[in-house]
């Protein structure tokens, strides 16, 4: 396939990008972890993808997210937050890569129509660009509510209300692991001629190699190599929020699968993507800095981890069943169809949200909570729960 071509700024951009690559592949004795190098080329502050001022996000970006496609997502996604945020005595949200701020614009748009407004929305982003972009699109918007809006730059050390996370924990770094004829290596990164590529070496005792043999792969396939992911960033980060949240709830919302799912036989090659310009493609090296890298989710892990660390697991289900039992189509009735300039697109626009060719049955949501009635963070699981998959 062929991929667009950068402008030369932007392959200046990139070409910045892999002189650090190339630097800290040689500091590091050679050969780093892919998890590094997603690290590197997502996260450095002013060289990586995130950091960039290019357009992520929309039509102009590399890839659209539920808010950008529609108001009604993050209307449906406030008749699941609000009772949780009663639940708790009106506290407060915590929203996670809070991408263009456009999300955090309609949740607080929909919970100020529903009386039930956070006592403050916090927002935590390592990139300095979108959080300017977060801010903008904020005192555009909703002036008269900006006041309630600040921004972290680390983890508070206890909180109360409901923690937001939507396509962050695709997002995060993950380590590359190949099982082949009994042996267990990691698939690594070294620079070779002008450019990164791959080689693996044998998988070091300690916590991927502990995780590494639990996987199906370990002694369930016959393939002679399979390659997949394993995110401990993933669980860290969990572990994470479990520590801080005294009392509420935790809303992931992210594709992927449940580990059976996630670790099948036929999906030998993993899951890994990147996205350059709206085109999907597997190729990571392809301009460093310039696309996004992303891993699908194992939510039976992501689960585990936070039954273990003394969360609830409130529900899990499809993204579609959770948009209609929130009510989304009532949210679509509230334009008189005889509006077509203004129904139609909204029509449209449910359909990408919930249609399994689209987002709704790739896409899951997760609610895990702590010490409130279970049944305040479950109204967006009362039919489709599939928790028994996990």
């Amino acid at each position: 396939m062929a991929l667009p071509l950068p402008d030369p700024s932007e392959q200046a951009y990139s070409d910045t990008l892999k002189t650090m690559l190339h630097e800290r592949i040689a500091h590091s004795g050679g050969w780093i972890s892919f998890a590094d190098y997603m690290e590197t080329v997502l996260y450095t502050p002013e060289t990586g993808y995130y950091s960039g001022g290019a357009a992520k996000f929309g039509t102009a970006g590399d890839f659209v997210t539920a808010p950008e496609i529609s108001p009604l997502f993050g209307q449906a996604l406030a008749r699941q937050i609000a009772p949780i945020l009663s639940a708790v005595n009106q506290g407060s949200i915590l929203e996670f890569g809070a991408g263009s701020g456009k999300l955090a614009v309609d949740l607080l748009c929909a919970l100020e129509e529903l009386n039930n407004l956070p006592q403050h929305y916090y927002i935590l982003d390592l990139s300095a660009d979108l959080q300017q972009r977060q801010r903008a699109m904020i005192e555009q918007h909703i002036p008269h509510l900006a006041s309630r809006v600040s921004w972290l730059s680390a983890l508070p050390e206890q909180f109360e209300g409901l923690i937001l996370a939507n396509e962050v924990l695709d997002a995060m770094p993950v380590h590359l692991v190949a099982w082949q004829n009994g042996n267990i290596a990691e698939r690594g990164v070294i620079w070779k001629d002008q450019g990164p590529v791959w080689q693996d070496q044998p998988l070091a005792a300690g916590e991927l190699l502990d995780v590494a043999r639990q996987l199906p792969p370990a002694d369930q396939f016959s393939y002679p190599l399979y390659i997949s992911e394993i995110s401990l960033t993933n669980r860290h980060f969990i572990c994470s929020l479990a520590m801080l949240l005294q009392r509420g709830a935790i809303l992931l919302v992210d594709y992927g699968f449940g580990q059976n799912e996630y670790y099948h036989p036929q999906r030998h090659q993993g899951t890994l993507m990147c996205h350059y310009r709206h085109h999907a493609h597997d190729d990571p090296f392809f301009l460093p800095g310039l696309q996004d890298i992303t891993s699908h989710v194992d939510f039976s892990t992501i689960a585990r981890t936070a039954l273990d660390s003394g969360l609830q697991l409130a529900g899990y289900t499809t993204q579609a069943h959770f948009l209609i039992n929130c009510g989304i189509t009532d949210l679509l009735a509230r334009t008189p169809a005889d509006q077509p300039g203004s129904y139609l697109p909204l029509v449209s626009q449910v359909q990408r949200l919930v249609s399994p060719a689209e987002m709704g049955e790739l896409f899951k949501v997760m609610v895990l909570s702590r010490d409130i009635d279970i049944d305040a963070a479950s109204c967006g699981f009362t039919r489709g729960d599939l928790r028994r998959l996990l």
